[in-house]
């Protein structure tokens, strides 16, 4: 029997890429058995043990950057936590006993694929972003392979370039599961209207949260025949959004045309979408380009070395998608921007089928392809 362990969390960014490899590796490897390391408190420790997988955790909290002296405070316990992860990293591993372990990015695959190294253990690292983040970087010398999302991603060492394979990133196979119409159908939606999705990924993101509130509002008060889903995010301080949206007189519990949500089904709601209205995580993109989606994008500007603006400009430059970054963003320009989309359904076509040309796919193959030598 083949055991791989798997290790990344902290947002849908690591997690989704983690389940797709899972998924992979299953298909070549039906006797295949898997656990997956993670944060306990992050949202790892929902989704993964909801998706039938063995899940195990580990207490590992980021170090911040910015000196204040809360900052200070979270730091302390954030060493007092990385003391511990060496041995719970071997405590897993030696429970499990894997044959390869596979890291997907996030503070959390840090610990456990260096002692998998230690220990003479085969591992792969997966970089989803155009830059490498912090962990890909100081695990890419002794991982035994790496795979990227794209051919020029920044900032890693010359001398790991041997062990690279550009793979693209692994989607799950419910997002190729269900066509467009379809999907409006199973969410109530009339197939010949248009619908919007919006979200600031898992946890969610107060600029889109607050530029979509102004959006419902529009909507409403000019009579926009428009089915919306908007997902707020399961971050705590933004469980008041429903009660916002009816203090602006949105009823959206009793409005068919509405689905508002702290979580939603991506793949579902994603298919249904004509237009999405989103972050530019790695992760979002790719399925943007595995369902064919043209996109309004804001990139979040609290990210290491600014990636998620150059993972929007890739579309952007593909005709794919209208990027608008923070310090541009205004209520004029974004309802003006979603309303001459919305209004223009060739235009909308055209911008999915632009998104659709960008997606590797053969990712899985050449996924497996990196694996199987390593499980050999």
């Amino acid at each position: 029997m083949l055991k791989v362990l798997l290790a990344g969390g902290g947002t849908a960014g690591h997690i989704n890429p983690a389940l797709a490899i899972a998924e992979i590796i299953k298909e070549h490897r039906p006797d295949a058995e898997f656990a997956f390391a993670g944060n306990p408190k992050k949202l790892e420790a929902t989704i993964i043990p909801k998706a039938g997988y063995r899940f195990e955790g580990i207490n590992v909290e980021g170090i911040q950057r910015k000196p204040s002296f809360e900052n200070i405070k979270k730091n302390i316990h954030a060493m007092g936590c990385l003391m511990k992860t060496g041995p719970r990293a071997k405590q897993i591993i030696n429970d499990f006993k894997p044959d390869l372990v596979v890291g997907t990015g996030g503070y959390v695959s840090g610990p456990v694929l260096r002692k998998a190294q230690q220990m003479g253990i085969p591992t792969a690292l997966h970089e989803a972003n155009a830059f490498a983040g912090v962990t890909t970087k100081l695990l890419s010398k002794k991982a035994d392979a790496i795979m990227l999302t794209v051919k020029d991603t920044k900032n890693l060492d010359p001398k790991v370039m041997s062990k690279v394979t550009v793979t693209g990133l692994p989607v799950r196979k419910a997002f190729d599961s269900m066509s467009k119409e379809q999907a409006k159908e199973k969410l109530g939606f009339a197939k010949d209207e248009v619908c919007v999705l919006s979200c600031g990924g898992s946890l969610g993101a107060m600029t889109i949260n607050e530029s979509v509130l102004k959006l419902l509002k529009w909507y409403q008060d000019k009579g926009i025949v428009v089915n919306h889903i908007h997902s707020y995010g399961t971050y705590a301080g933004y469980k008041d959004y429903p009660d916002r949206l009816k203090a602006l007189g949105i009823d959206f519990e009793n409005d068919s045309r509405r689905l508002i949500s702290d979580y939603i089904n991506m793949p579902v709601c994603m298919a249904a979408a004509d237009l999405v209205i989103t972050r530019c995580g790695a992760s979002t993109l790719i399925e943007l380009e595995a369902i064919g989606r043209g996109a309004v994008l804001i990139p979040s500007p609290h990210v290491a070395e600014n990636h998620q603006y150059h993972n929007g400009m890739v579309l952007e430059r593909a005709g794919a998608g209208k990027v608008i970054e923070e310090k541009d963003l205004t209520d004029e320009l974004f309802i003006s921007t979603v309303e001459s989309l919305i209004k223009d359904i060739d235009k909308l076509d055209e911008l999915g089928k632009n998104c659709a040309s960008l997606y590797i796919k053969d990712t899985n193959d050449r996924i497996w392809g990196v694996l199987e030598k390593l499980i050999k």
